[in-house]
């Protein structure tokens, strides 16, 4: 019977990999277009070709199994397809050990399987732009590939081994896990129920608590608490900013040092030998670099040479030590020279919980998803703040090239890329002499009725040509010549799956200046494979109305359920009150700047305190805070400012002490509208001038197009929706615990509608 069983891809990589890192012959085609180039592979092979070919087998206790790319039993050919860009010749011989390894582990099983003495493996190296094959060829017995295959296997054995212990070791312990308080918080424990239905049965399920019950914790728990006995592999925890993280690794270590009296609540001990769970936090590359502008290559970074010989040593210490965090991971990546992100990257393969960015699973190159999709995992997705994952999947899959960055590059090009960069420059003039033609001689913004082809061609001419400049010459590698590949690279790729879910745009600012855009506004097309990935899916927040919103936005599936979980809170504790008799539309602006001092005034003097008001914009915030200062020069102010660092907006937190008194202006939907936590006194009220609706401008009435023609919803996806999670997002930050009492005064007409009402949360107990 099989002890542990391991994906070929992962068993090569875990054995058969030396040397140093090496990005340089990069960057590798995207997944997408490495599915397109296998199919491409195995249409010009014969009819009795076998592609996508299951094999598995067994050394002691062992199980490895894997998909082959394609068998030709006439010719008794197996074949192992990579996409490429560029040069062949300039593959690192440690990547192509690392084929030949894969490709020799298929062999052997397939010999297994089907009795055979001998077989031809083949490399098939297909580089992505032209269509052109080279093959690499080698003749094996049978005999041969069972001892390589005895031989990585033996290898792997003795991790496969501990993992396997440590696997039951840990479901052992979490089917003992018990909520390390003495009770749940209200709301917390249909919280926790829900989310242990939905892992039970594998469902997804969208949960809108409010803020203050506890949302982590009741989350993490019940999924944790499901895993021994749903067979999960991994659970993530996704979050939207670092705040999030850091939410979720404080929940974490209150359940590590719940069966320890020995540690602080905050500070868990990595070594607890009572805790047989691995923590993993992945942080972003540039986040993570101990020696940042140097290239990640031997070379060049001395963390990257030889870093896959100093690899199991240091990926032995990591697993040890569990409880891995940012610092954590920096202190076991050093200690071993090695680097820290990558040593991350190769840690979430063995971790149980990983705590990172929603890109993880959600992006087209997502870590996660694709470590899932090759080692058949069953995850249990946990999605914080859930309400941006509207915009932030959007973002991921849209694409920008600027003009500009183009025309600064040919100015100063190497030589070597002096004909792509023109001929991209030709089509950009082609391009928008086409889009003047008949547009008014004032009009920027232009939506394109299709992709302009010839530019996109262009494009991936341009991409190849830096991709094999770059590696020629890495010392030429400048920032902006890199980011350049990437946007082009990203461009290139959307543009191959564009469809109804994306608009693409042209932007003119000016001569010279213009950016064209391929904006996703659909994510469901991208999403809903993601989803269906995983075993099972929560996704809550605050603000989760309504359901077919995001059922419809993300591709949730189809048997999906939203769940809302009754607020602690009551009517009594907030006192919500519509000023009707205000305006915050565009053209009323200069006459609201009046009552809206009036406003914030009157309920000062009413009830002393900190309170925080928010507006549309900065030019609006500011119209009102310059009268309101003039009118009342005795009550203290500060503001939120355009591109405020970090340092300035803890300082504007930190004026909300206890006690205090004054008046924050922020915007809404920026830095201070959601995700802070300032409780009881800190904040006693909320002044919310704006509805929070998205401009209106030409790409979101082309937006509100596409929504009416794929869902009939276009204003209220467009302009209502959007707006108003972010009105609820900032009014949340009033009320955080049972004991908090507070005032949110709405100002503008448009709140007494009843389908903007409709849109509060019901608990506020606003007559409908």
């Amino acid at each position: 019977m099989s002890r542990y069983r391991v994906a070929v891809r992962t068993l090569c990589d875990f054995t058969a990999r030396e040397g140093d890192l090496d990005h340089r012959f990069t960057p590798a085609p995207s997944a997408q277009e490495g599915i397109e180039g296998h199919v491409l592979v195995a249409s010009r092979r014969g009819e009795n070709y076998l592609a996508e070919l299951p094999l598995s087998g067994e050394y002691q206790g062992l199980r490895v199994t894997g998909r082959a790319d394609g068998f030709d039993p006439n010719a008794n050919r197996l074949e192992e397809v990579k996409t490429y860009r560029g040069n062949l010749d300039r593959m690192a011989a440690n990547q192509r050990a690392l084929h030949w390894a894969q490709v020799k582990i298929y062999g052997a099983l397939l010999c297994a399987e089907r009795r055979l003495e001998r077989v031809t493996l083949v490399l098939v190296y297909l580089e992505i732009t032209s269509g052109q094959e080279t093959l690499l060829t080698q003749e094996a017995s049978a005999t041969d590939l069972q001892a390589f295959f005895t031989d990585q296997c033996q290898r792997f054995l003795a991790w496969a081994e501990q993992e396997s212990a440590h696997r039951q070791r840990r479901d052992e312990w979490l089917a003992r896990l018990t909520f390390p308080y003495p009770d749940f918080r209200a709301g917390q424990r249909a919280l926790a129920e829900d989310v242990y239905k939905a892992a039970s049965t594998g469902r997804c399920l969208l949960a809108q608590a409010p803020t203050g019950i506890g949302k982590t914790l009741g989350t993490l728990f019940p999924m944790l608490s499901a895993m021994p006995r749903q067979q999960l592999d991994r659970v993530a925890f996704l979050t939207m900013k670092t705040p999030g993280r850091r939410l979720a690794l404080d929940a974490l270590a209150r359940l590590f040092t719940s069966t320890s009296s020995t540690s602080s609540p905050s500070t868990p001990s990595p070594s607890t030998p009572s805790v047989p769970l691995r923590v993993l936090e992945l942080v972003a590359r540039q986040k993570a670099c101990a020696y940042p502008g140097t290239a990640c290559q031997g070379d060049a970074c001395p963390l990257a040479a030889g870093f896959y010989d100093r690899l199991p040593a240091a990926r032995h210490a990591a697993v040890a030590r569990r409880w891995l965090d940012r610092d954590g991971l920096r202190e076991v990546a050093l200690a071993h020279t090695v680097c820290p992100y990558y040593l991350g990257q190769e840690l979430a393969r063995w971790a149980d919980v990983v705590v990172g960015d929603v890109n993880h699973w959600f992006d087209s190159h997502a870590l996660l998803h694709g470590l899932a999709h090759a080692n058949d995992w069953r995850v249990g997705l946990l999605v914080d703040e859930a309400h941006n994952l509207v915009e932030r999947a959007r973002g991921m899959y849209s694409a920008e090239l600027s003009q500009q960055r183009l025309s600064r590059l040919r100015r100063r090009s190497p030589a070597a890329l002096a004909k792509p960069l023109a001929r991209v420059g030709r089509q950009w003039q082609a391009l928008m002499k086409e889009v003047a033609t008949g547009a008014a001689a004032t009009q920027r913004y232009h939506l394109l009725d299709a992709l302009p082809n010839k530019l996109v061609g262009a494009l991936q001419t341009l991409a190849g040509a830096i991709t094999d400049y770059l590696v020629e010459h890495p010392a030429s590698a400048s920032v902006e010549l890199q980011e350049l590949l990437f946007e082009a690279l990203a461009f290139c790729r959307l543009a191959e799956q564009f469809g109804d879910h994306s608009l693409c745009d042209l932007a003119s600012y000016g001569r010279g200046d213009a950016v064209l855009g391929l904006r996703n506004v659909i994510p469901a097309d991208f999403l809903a494979s993601r989803f269906k990935a995983a075993q099972s899916a929560v996704l809550f927040s605050a603000t989760l109305t309504p359901f077919h919103y995001y059922r419809d936005l993300l591709g949730l599936p189809e048997n999906s359920v939203w769940r809302e979980v009754a607020s602690p809170f009551a009517a009594r504790q907030l006192d919500v009150r519509i000023r009707a008799d205000i305006s915050t539309r565009y053209h009323h602006r200069e006459t609201s700047v009046a009552p809206i001092v009036q406003a914030l005034a009157d309920q000062y003097q009413r009830q002393p305190g900190h309170y925080l008001a928010f507006f549309s914009s900065f030019v609006y915030l500011e119209q009102v805070m310059a009268q309101f200062q003039y009118a009342h020069p005795a009550v203290p102010i500060f503001a939120q400012t355009r591109g405020m660092q970090e340092a300035e907006r803890d300082a504007f937190l930190a004026r909300f002490t206890p006690g205090g008194k004054g008046i924050g202006f922020a915007v809404l939907g920026g830095a201070f509208a959601e995700g802070i936590d300032l409780p009881g006194e800190r904040l006693i009220g909320a002044f919310i001038a704006t509805l929070g609706l998205p401009p209106f401008n030409d790409f979101n009435e082309a937006l509100k197009a596409r929504m009416n023609t794929r869902f009939g919803q276009g204003d209220d996806y467009t302009y209502r929706i959007p707006g108003m999670i972010k009105v609820v997002q900032a009014a949340g930050r009033v009320i955080r615990s049972p004991e908090d009492e507070g005032v949110v005064v709405l100002m503008d007409d448009r709140f007494a509608q009843t389908k903007v009402r409709a849109l509060l949360p019901r608990w506020w107990g606003l007559a409908p």
